[in-house]
């Protein structure tokens, strides 16, 4: 690989970390706007600039380094309690971060950002500076920033710290394309600093790699930014290098309370001299606790103990340090994709020699295939809990869009979520982002009322959105609650009617009434606006849900407020299924869905008197035949099967000839040919290689039961 391939394959690394910076500003600025005194969140804020800043002009992205660093030079002076946090530095930094967001796009070939958009942001963070505090005082040229800090004033400079600091670079560092001489210089800024390059390690001419780095540097730096800001310098390279930060005088120190350290236990704090070597130097010295118990000061044992307390410390530091390593790495999501499909592939094979094993019946084999199937589960399990994400992630995204809006439509609202660790497949929770989308944006502009209406009506000005995720089974229900007018059925009706989309005369129950707001070009909307009034919306979030395999429950009571439940499978790779069979067709049925399976006999028919209902435990549970959806040719058998699921708290059963047992079912698509059909959600492989159908069974239960609502009507 050479180094124009490095440096495009760091230039990636960094538009990929950029990404993940830009939502983790966007997050620290809204919590920061409810919290405005938090000095961590300031710090969070002005770090990730600070990296985004570093980074781009590490790797050449000079144009978002060049306007991260005028709203970085802002924050800094939020940093040092210069300057408040209000909404308009708020607003401010959001369309900054949105700024550096469009120059990110367009260095990967997207629409050119606005320069001019660009301008005004930058004229708007200078007119919210603070009286005498410049936002253009750093600059790129490092001499002249050498300058300014000789010019510090004497009272700064009694409030300085004294740092030491090594920086010892991984030798293959150049490969990235890194510029250390920007991080080297980037001392310079923080204030007086002392630079010793240290060349022990640079080899023979014959054995020298010039693209290797072999030196590393010893800094020391007077500075009154904190040991916060010395990390800051290496906050985007710190992975790659061995960093060590030793602060050698503090600010609170007064002048004659600070000592100069004897040369040899400088070389032993800094790692040159090891103290056994020092001792021998001073060989003629007794240690310091046998010259204490000769003088007879102290015995023994309080030397022991002050021996224990250091070692106590040290082991104690160790471990912290060994608790904050980075355990994890990160892994593209085409590898990880890969990687599950690969494991689909196994599952299949593995099915073909389960049943290959069986029908051989030699015990070796059958053993063989036992342990390779144990195998495969653990493998699957384990690979499909890679791809888990936490949706607090998504949650969190959406506090930007409840913020804009609710500001646009003058609203007050509080975004509360519950379940941020409950987990999703990564698939499903990137497909899952635009309906959220559409749910949020109704609940603002349809469902919380205006502060001054929520008042009249004796509720709180603010109103609240709440996010919450759970799981429940091999599903996960997110419900998005909010605390306004509810959804009015008269009216919902009345514009159903008005837009054909039912009879004046058809008899609707609640839920129902309320389903048809999920039609296509249904809206109540009495304009249109940026927001809503155009009927697009909710039939995406239908639609998008039942692409995931999902449901949409809508539940509403008048000035209480309204929930909208969509209930998700965790994952859309693997699932776990019931193989059923029907003459020589074989179909799967989620098996998280399925409650038990008993049988049907000719005897069980004819006493239903036509009746498609069965007797179970004294329960009367209706059933619909498979083989008559399907329009499957033959004769039933003497005793079928009735599959019965739990459809939202009812029961239905499906009646198939034959129940084969568990299969682990890998998911695939139908292929566009087949995008139409109804019914159907996937197809996978089984062991013999032929093809069963996954069945859509929500989908097959509202098909009958609408084709029984026409007949009736």
């Amino acid at each position: 690989m050479n180094r124009n391939d490095n440096q495009d394959m760091q230039g990636r690394a960094y538009i990929e970390e950029a990404e993940e910076l830009l939502q983790e500003l966007e997050e620290a600025l809204i919590e920061l706007e409810e919290t405005p005194d938090d000095d961590d969140l300031i710090n969070r804020v002005f770090r990730a600039m600070h990296t985004i800043k570093g980074s781009g002009a590490m790797f050449g992205f000079d144009d978002i380094a060049s306007f991260t660093h005028e709203v970085e030079t802002v924050f800094d002076l939020v940093r040092c309690g210069k300057m408040s946090v209000t909404k308009e530095l708020m607003d401010a930094t959001l369309a900054a971060r949105d700024q550096i967001k469009a120059l990110l796009d367009a260095s990967t070939g997207g629409r050119p950002a606005d320069k001019k958009r660009g301008d005004e942001i930058i004229d708007v963070l200078r007119r919210l500076a603070p009286e005498g505090e410049s936002t253009v005082n750093a600059v790129s040229d490092t001499n002249e920033k050498s300058s300014h800090e000789d010019s510090v004033s004497s009272e700064k400079e009694n409030s300085q710290c004294v740092f030491r600091v090594r920086f010892k670079p991984k030798k293959e560092i150049f490969l990235n394309g890194t510029n250390l001489m920007l991080l080297i210089n980037e001392f310079r800024q923080l204030g007086k600093t002392s630079v010793v390059a240290q060349l022990e390690n640079i080899p023979m001419i014959d054995e020298l790699n010039p693209e290797y780095c072999y030196t590393y540097w010893d800094v020391l730096v007077s500075t009154d930014k904190g040991i916060n800001g010395i990390r800051d310098v290496f906050i985007f390279v710190e992975n790659d290098c061995e960093i060590t930060i030793d602060m050698l005088t503090d600010s609170t120190e007064r002048i004659d309370d600070i000592q100069y350290k004897k040369l040899g236990d400088i070389l032993v704090e800094k790692g040159d001299l090891t103290r056994d070597d020092l001792e021998r130097v001073l060989n003629r010295q007794k240690r310091i606790g046998e010259m204490i118990v000769e003088e007879g000061l102290t015995d023994n044992h309080k030397i022991k103990s002050a021996l224990e307390e250091q070692k106590h410390i040290k082991e104690l530091k160790e471990t912290r340090k060994k608790k904050e390593e980075i355990t994890s790495i990160r892994v593209s999501s085409d590898k990880l994709d890969k990687l599950v499909n690969l494991v689909g592939e196994l599952v299949t094979v593995q099915a073909r020699l389960s049943q290959t094993a069986a029908g051989k019946n030699e015990q070796e084999l059958l053993s063989i295939a036992e342990e390779v199937e144990r195998l495969t589960w653990e493998l699957r399990d384990n690979t499909m809990n890679v791809r888990m994400v936490a949706i607090g992630a998504t949650f969190i995204k959406f506090k930007r869009l409840i913020r804009d809006l609710s500001s646009e439509l003058g609203r007050e609202i509080e975004l509360v979520t519950e379940g941020a660790e409950t987990e999703l497949d990564k698939t499903v929770i990137e497909r899952l982002n635009d309906p959220l989308v559409h749910l949020i944006r109704n609940s603002i502009d349809h469902g919380i009322e205006p502060p001054e209406i929520r008042e009249a009506k004796g509720k709180p000005r603010q109103g609240t959105i709440r996010l919450k995720a759970m799981h429940s089974g091999a599903n996960v229900i997110i419900n998005v609650i909010d605390d306004g007018a509810g959804l009015n059925k008269e009216t919902i009706f009345k514009k159903a009617v008005e837009k054909g989309l039912v009879s004046a005369d058809a008899e609707l129950t609640e839920d129902e009434i309320y389903s048809l707001i999920l039609m296509p070009g249904f809206s109540t909307a009495g304009r249109i606006t940026n927001v809503s009034g155009r009927g697009v919306g909710m039939d995406v979030v239908k639609r998008n849900i039942e692409a995931l395999s999902g449901t949409v429950d809508i539940k509403s009571s008048k000035d209480i407020g309204t929930t909208i439940s969509l209930k998700l499978p965790l994952t859309l790779a693997i699932i776990d299924g019931l193989l059923v069979q029907i003459e020589d067709d074989y179909f799967v049925i989620q098996l998280s869905i399925v409650e038990e399976c008993v049988e049907l006999t000719r005897e069980d028919v004819r006493r239903a008197n036509g009746n498609r209902m069965a007797k179970v435990r004294g329960e009367l549970v209706p059933y619909i035949r498979l083989r008559e959806i399907f329009g499957i040719d033959g004769s039933e058998p003497e005793i079928e099967q009735i599959v019965i699921i739990d459809m939202e708290g009812n029961r239905v059963g499906f009646v198939v000839d034959q129940v084969i047992g568990e299969h682990q079912t890998v998911i695939k698509n139908l292929g566009n040919f087949y995008k139409g059909i109804e019914c159907i959600s996937g197809a996978t492989i089984l062991g013999d290689g032929s093809v069963a159908l996954i069945l859509d069974i929500p989908k097959i239960a509202k098909t009958v039961e609408n084709h029984e609502r026409r007949l009736a009507s």
